[in-house]
């Protein structure tokens, strides 16, 4: 068993597998100021709700954006499973060919869902990861990944809205009942979940245009479900993608070196 750690800046995903299936999928909060220790608790808290074992897993596999935690989560993993633990990033062999200007610079978290889509879905691929940031990356049919768009994330944007102008207050995300909004709230709704759509849909018509053929679409992350549905293009939503990209970089690592 393997213990897989994905770590947003809001959110930090966890999950286990054992070869090619996938045990379960929760998330905590990002808290860059818990030790070692309080992410120890958290962690074992989660196996035993569902219904594992400390001593079940034989290695780790972390990926990143937040360098801070890092670290953190690492040692925490260590000392609840006693087992290896790798780190996505220089010295990770990926397999994947990355045609950017500096290929270090792009997160391991999207480095994940592309291994993992190209590995399940026909290229070419646009890869929508709906978390803090909205990021969008670009698979060519030749399974290179070639770019993509960062785009403030939904509640980022519907926090500064909030913030910033002094009569519009916070609000949920429950569906608006139409695009047309009545009210201060209806309106912010309608004008967060319809607008972040139709922002979606007119970047995979521009994506597709630029390529010059049509792409499958695959979106993922923390928001997907709540976006997606109003999106008027065919997105497939893939909440383990970046779960299963995790598990397929840890088996060609562990394949390579032997073990």
């Amino acid at each position: 068993m393997i213990l897989a750690v994905d770590i947003g800046n809001s959110n930090i995903v966890l999950g286990c597998f054992e070869g090619e299936q996938i045990h379960f999928i929760e998330r905590l909060s990002t808290n860059q100021d818990s030790t070692s220790l309080e992410y120890t608790v958290l962690i074992k808290n989660i196996l035993e709700l569902n219904h594992l074992s400390n001593l079940s897993f034989q290695g780790g596999i972390i990926s990143s954006v937040v360098p801070s935690v890092t670290q953190t989560i690492k040692d925490a993993m260590i000392r609840l499973t006693n087992a290896p633990v790798m780190v996505v990033g220089p010295g990770i062999r990926t397999g994947l060919k990355i045609m950017l200007d500096n290929p270090a610079q792009l997160g391991s978290d999207r480095v994940a869902d592309a291994i993992a889509a190209i590995h399940e879905y026909p290229c070419p691929l646009i890869i929508i990861d709906m978390g803090t940031a909205t990021t969008i990356s670009v698979i060519g049919r030749d399974k290179s990944f070639l770019g993509g768009m960062i785009i403030p994330g939904l509640k980022v944007s519907l926090e500064s809205l909030s913030m910033r102008t002094s009569q519009l207050p916070k609000i949920s995300l429950d569906p608006p009942k139409k695009v047309i909004g009545s009210n201060t709230v209806d309106c912010m709704r309608s004008g967060i979940l319809y607008g972040t759509a139709a922002g979606l849909d007119g970047s995979i018509e521009r994506i597709e245009e630029e390529l010059g053929e049509p792409c499958t679409v695959i979106s993922t992350g923390g928001m997907a479900k709540t976006v997606i549905p109003f999106c008027r293009h065919k997105i497939i939503i893939d909440d383990l993608l970046l779960l299963k990209g995790l598990m397929l970089i840890y088996n060609k690592n562990r394949k390579e070196n032997g073990t």
